[in-house]
C-alpha cells in the first residue's frame, strides 16, 4: 500500500511538472508571439498595436485628445491606418484621397451599417445617419426648402431677432459685471432658432430668466455616450443589461424623445387648426416632412418625423453654436483681428446708415437706453444682402472652421475593396475617416502657417476667396455637402456682427478652454468670459 502511495506521488509530481511545463511553454509562445508582432512594427508609421485588441490601447489612452492625436501622426503620413478589436479604422487627410471617398467612389462609402447601430439611437433614420434611397429622399425634400426665398428672409428675420436676445442678456450682464458662458448661451440662441426655423415652435430658453434646458443636457448627455462606443468594445453589452453609460444614455434619450415628440404634436395640431381656417400653410422644414407623410406611400411615421427634428437640431444648434463659440475664443485671443473686425463692422454701420438715411443715436457705453437703442439700430442694417459685404467678418468664421471644425471627424464604411490614389488599400468591411480638425492644421495642407489663425489667407484684394471643399471640408462635399451652409454663415454673420461691433471679451483667469469628444466639437468646461461694452 506504501509503494502505491509513492508511485501516485510520483505520478502527481510527473503530472504537475507537466503542466508546469506546459504553461511555461504557452506562455513564452505568447511571450514570442508578442515580441515578434512589436518587433515587426519598429518601422511602421501610425500606432502601434497589440495582437487581437490592435491600437485599442493607445487610442483609450488617447481618446480625451483624439483629434491632436491624429494630428500627429498625420503629419507624418497622409494615411493613417488603427486596427481596433472589431474593425479597422482608415484615417485620411490628403484631399486627393477625401474627394474620392466623398465623390469620385461615392457609392461605395456610405455611412454603413457599424455607423448606424452606434448613432442609431440618437440619430435613428434621420438624414445623417440614413443611406440610399432613404436618404435621397430626405435630402431632396430638405434641399426643397432650403432652396426657398420665403425661408431664406424668415431665417434672416429669426436670426436677428435671436442675436438681439443674446445682446439684451449680455448688455445687462455688462452693466451688472457678471461673468458668462458664451458656449451655453450660444447653444441657447441656435436651440431656439432651429426650432423657430425648422420646426415652427418658440421654445424660448434664451429667455432674460434663462430656465432649465433639460432637453439641451439630456442631448449633449446622449451625443457624449454614443461618441464613446466608436472605441467601447463592451457598449452593446452594457446596453443589453442597461448599466452604466448605457443606462444613462436610455434615460437621457426618454427625455429628448419626449421634448421632439411635444414639438411634432404642436406642430400638427397648428397645421390641423389652418387647414380648418384656410389660413396659409407656414413652410418650415417640419411642416414640409408633415405633409409629405399625408400620402401613405412615403411611410412616414411619427418616429420618422423625430428623426428628422433630431438630425436638423444637431445641424442647427450644435454645429453653429460650437463654431461660435470657437470664433468668440479665437477673436478674444488675437487682439488685432478684434480691432480688424471692429474696423470693418464700425465702417459698415456708418456707410449703411448713410445710405439708407438713418440717423444714429450716440452709443453712449455708460447709458444702457442709448447703448441697446444703438445696437437695435445696428441690427436693422443687417440682412442677408448686406453681411455679404462684411469679407473680413467671412474670412474669420471661415478661418474658425479651418482649426476648429464643428464635425472634427466623419467616419464611412467600406463596401468593396479599394484603392485610393495615395496607393492606400481599403478593405471591404472596415471604416475609412476623413478628419476635417487634421487636415486644417497640415503644413502639406494649408503651408508652413497651418497651425496660425490667419483670416487674411481667405483674402485677395479684400475680397473673399473659397477653397476646394476637399480641402476646407467643414461642410463635407461631394453628394452630402450640407445643405445649410449658406443658413450657417448667415446666422453666425448675423450674431458675430452685432457682439464684436458692440463687445470686447475677455477670458475668466484659470478658466480651461479645451474640447470633449462627441460628434462635434464643442468645448468641454464651456467659455467663461467678461465683457467690455464697444461705442
Amino acid at each position: 500500500m506504501e509503494e502505491e502511495n509513492n508511485l501516485l506521488l510520483v505520478y502527481l509530481t510527473i503530472f504537475q511538472n507537466g503542466c508546469m511545463g506546459m504553461v511555461m511553454v504557452i506562455a513564452c509562445m505568447v511571450l514570442s508571439w508578442i515580441f515578434i508582432h512589436r518587433w515587426s512594427q519598429r518601422n511602421k508609421k501610425g500606432p502601434k498595436t497589440w495582437p487581437l485588441i490592435g491600437a485599442a490601447i493607445e487610442q483609450l489612452m488617447n481618446y480625451d485628445r483624439m483629434h491632436d492625436w491624429l494630428v500627429e501622426y498625420l503629419s507624418e503620413s497622409k494615411t493613417v491606418v488603427v486596427p481596433m478589436p472589431f474593425t479597422t479604422y482608415t484615417y485620411i487627410a490628403d484631399p486627393a484621397n477625401v474627394e474620392h471617398v466623398l465623390r469620385t467612389n461615392f457609392a461605395n462609402y456610405p455611412k454603413g451599417e457599424t455607423y448606424h447601430s452606434y448613432m442609431e439611437v440618437l440619430l435613428g433614420d434621420g438624414i445623417f445617419n440614413a443611406d440610399g434611397e432613404l436618404w435621397r429622399k430626405q435630402r431632396k425634400t430638405a434641399s426643397l426648402e432650403f432652396a426657398s426665398k420665403n425661408l431664406r428672409d424668415f431665417s434672416t428675420v429669426v436670426f436677428r431677432e435671436y442675436s438681439q436676445k443674446l445682446h439684451a442678456i449680455l448688455s445687462q450682464a455688462s452693466f451688472q459685471g457678471q461673468q458668462v458662458d458664451m458656449q451655453e448661451l450660444l447653444m441657447r440662441m441656435t436651440l431656439d432658432s432651429i426650432c423657430k426655423v425648422g420646426f415652427g415652435v418658440e421654445i424660448g430658453t434664451l429667455a432674460p430668466s434663462l430656465p432649465d434646458n433639460r432637453f439641451a443636457q439630456a442631448f449633449d448627455t446622449a451625443n457624449i455616450i454614443v461618441t464613446f462606443r466608436f472605441i467601447d468594445p463592451l457598449w452593446k453589452i452594457k446596453r443589453f443589461l442597461n448599466v452604466g453609460s448605457e443606462a444613462l444614455l436610455d434615460k437621457s434619450i426618454r427625455t429628448i424623445d419626449d421634448f421632439t415628440y411635444s414639438v411634432i404634436q404642436r406642430r400638427k395640431s397648428e397645421i390641423k387648426d389652418r387647414h380648418q381656417t384656410n389660413d396659409k400653410m407656414k413652410h418650415d422644414i417640419l411642416s414640409r416632412f408633415i405633409e409629405l407623410g399625408e400620402d401613405p406611400e412615403n411611410n412616414l411615421t411619427d418616429k420618422s418625423l423625430r428623426d428628422v427634428i433630431i438630425n436638423f437640431l444637431i445641424a442647427g444648434r450644435d454645429t453653429t453654436a460650437t463654431t461660435l463659440s470657437w470664433a468668440i475664443y479665437v477673436i478674444m485671443s488675437h487682439a488685432l483681428v478684434a480691432e480688424k473686425m471692429y474696423s470693418e463692422l464700425k465702417t459698415f454701420e456708418e456707410d449703411r446708415a448713410r445710405e439708407e438715411k438713418v440717423s444714429l443715436v450716440q452709443c453712449d457705453t455708460d447709458d444702457p437706453e442709448s447703448f441697446n437703442q444703438r445696437a437695435r439700430q445696428f441690427a436693422q442694417l443687417l440682412n442677408y444682402d448686406s453681411l455679404g459685404s462684411l469679407y473680413y467678418l467671412h474670412a474669420v468664421i471661415t478661418e474658425t472652421m479651418r482649426l476648429y471644425p464643428a464635425v472634427p471627424q466623419d467616419p464611412k464604411s467600406i463596401l468593396k475593396d479599394d484603392v485610393l490614389p495615395d496607393g492606400t488599400k481599403l478593405k471591404a468591411g472596415g471604416m475609412v475617416t476623413y478628419v476635417p480638425y487634421s487636415m486644417g492644421r497640415l503644413e502639406y495642407n494649408w503651408g508652413s502657417d497651418a497651425a496660425s489663425f490667419r483670416p487674411e489667407r481667405w483674402l485677395r484684394e479684400g475680397f473673399f476667396q473659397n477653397a476646394s471643399p476637399f480641402k476646407f471640408t467643414a461642410f463635407q462635399a461631394g453628394p452630402r455637402i450640407c445643405l445649410g451652409k449658406d443658413s450657417a454663415y448667415l446666422q453666425m454673420k448675423m450674431a458675430l456682427a452685432i457682439l464684436c461691433r458692440f463687445y470686447k471679451f475677455t477670458l475668466v483667469p484659470g478658466h480651461s478652454v479645451e474640447y470633449r469628444m462627441m460628434t462635434t466639437l464643442s468645448m468641454a468646461h464651456g467659455l467663461n468670459v467678461t465683457i467690455d461694452r464697444r461705442s
